[in-house]
């Protein structure tokens, strides 16, 4: 099994971290009722998981019908140096694809209220990196600006999930990449912070590329997945500020990411499983392992009570 680009090893979490991200995203736009194109985003970090989210922003928009200059043009990145634009001095051939021509700022607040991004994401394991003044910039500028803290673990988080919502009053769309209580606001709503953990991504994806035999792995794939997940958050789990489905549909959630691959796979000659499964789902839960039993004892019987006391025989 092999990824098309690079060392499997080396892009597994990187491919996971991208997938889990732009599924938050995807979420958010049904919250924000537009496009993924329609939006600014800036990452504060320029590793290689800003790079992944990145990359497969650009490729959801090119689902979008957007060529790839323009939606890479909406993606701004701040690395320790400062803001990546055209003409900074040693950047690298990744950090080059998202320099834009603008002036070099090196302060993170400064840069947030000359750009005002609609949508900023941590990854640079900067604590605290998201400052009170920065949140309500995002705030005064977006009606609901989106504010996704990635980075693990929490003591890492760019801000917690109470400094979004309290100081944006609710209007934040946040994810995070470490697990934060609810959050009671002034109004009395409670907001349960989404979690753009992992587990959403891998068990599927893996199952699905099993399941059917996939020796190739596109990164359509991640997007894909990211896809689906988003199709398993319900209105009411919006409403309540969730962008994931709860983990407790994490096995519901795993399959239809599955199933969906399965499908992809098929339709673009990628799998070697023959004959190809009419029901690709019944086809697939019957892989899946079940931990439940109707009884774990073994089974056990009695023995009968006047088998056990003494018996005088007569002639």
């Amino acid at each position: 099994m092999q990824f098309l680009s690079e060392d499997p090893e080396h892009l597994k979490s990187v491919k996971r971290t991208a997938a889990v991200a732009v599924a938050g995203l995807l979420a958010a736009l049904r919250i924000t009722k537009n496009k993924l194109s329609d939006h600014k985003f800036l990452f504060q970090g320029a590793g290689e998981a800003a790079v992944g989210i990145a990359d497969l922003i650009v490729m959801a928009m090119e689902k979008e019908d957007i060529p790839e200059q323009q939606a890479l043009s909406k993606i701004w990145m701040v690395d320790s140096k400062g803001l990546i634009v055209q003409g900074r001095a040693n950047l690298t051939e990744q950090k080059m694809r998202f320099a834009h021509p603008y002036s070099e700022l090196t302060n993170l607040s400064d840069i947030v209220r000359c750009l005002k991004p609609t949508a900023i994401i941590g990854v640079s394991a900067i604590g605290g990196a998201f400052t009170e003044q920065i949140i309500k910039d995002m705030a005064s500028f977006n009606e609901r600006p989106i504010i996704f803290a990635l980075s693990n673990p929490t003591s890492k988080a760019e801000c917690t999930a109470e400094q979004c919502y309290q100081l944006t009053k609710g209007q934040a769309i946040f994810a995070s990449g470490s697990p934060f209580d609810p959050v009671r606001l002034e109004d009395g709503r409670v907001l349960y912070p989404g979690q753009g953990n992992n587990a959403y991504i891998f068990p599927g994806v893996a199952l699905g590329i099993v399941a059917c035999g996939v020796r190739h792995i596109h990164d359509e794939v991640f997007l894909i997945a990211a896809e689906t997940i988003v199709e398993q958050v319900l209105e009411e789990h919006l409403a309540e500020g969730r962008l994931y489905p709860p983990m407790k549909a994490i096995r519901a959630t795993s399959l239809a990411v599955a199933v969906k691959i399965a499908e992809y796979a098929f339709r673009n000659g990628m799998a070697s499983l023959y004959p190809e499964p009419e029901d690709k789902a019944a086809y697939i839960n019957s892989l899946v392992y079940s931990t439940d039993y109707d009884e774990f004892r073994i089974d056990s019987y009695s023995w009968p009570e006047n088998a056990s006391t003494i018996q005088t025989l007569t002639k």
